[in-house]
């Protein structure tokens, strides 16, 4: 269950122009799809997806909706977060350094296993020293 939940929790990401946020499009492309092969767990996988989302707002119930949660923020953050970000910000516009305040920065304290808990430290002393070196250089300190 838990890995139709990480290969599906993002398979609405090509529908931004839906007027459903992503994660409530996603559940129900995955409602269809899991209800026509005759899936047995289909309202565990949408609740994953329904909850892996920052912006949703769906608070995780289960283990495996915070262990998708969590992997899904852990992406968001580190190096593979900040070239997201600023690849993010690239195609569609907005301050990158203003998201690593808004959201990025704030990603560590919200994990929920033990396992994102430490990866989730690593990754955002990462975003942290490269936001202070960016920072140094723009100011001409490096």
């Amino acid at each position: 269950m838990l890995e139709i939940a990480a290969l599906l929790h993002d398979v609405a990401r090509g529908h931004e122009n839906s007027n459903l946020h992503h994660a409530v499009k996603g559940a129900e492309i995955a409602r269809e799809l899991l209800t026509a092969r005759g899936y047995h767990k289909v309202n565990e996988v949408i609740h994953c997806i329904e909850a892996h989302s920052f912006s949703g707002g769906v608070e995780p119930k289960t283990l495996e909706a915070k262990i998708i949660q969590d992997a899904d923020r852990l992406d968001a953050i580190g190096a593979i977060g900040i070239a997201r970000c600023f690849e993010y910000h690239g195609k569609y516009g907005g301050e990158p350094i203003a998201h690593f305040q808004e959201k990025l920065l704030k990603l560590k304290d919200l994990m929920h296993t033990e396992t994102a808990r430490r990866l989730a430290e690593e990754r955002h002393r990462f975003m942290v020293e490269f936001l202070d070196r960016l920072d140094r250089e723009e100011k001409g300190l490096l």
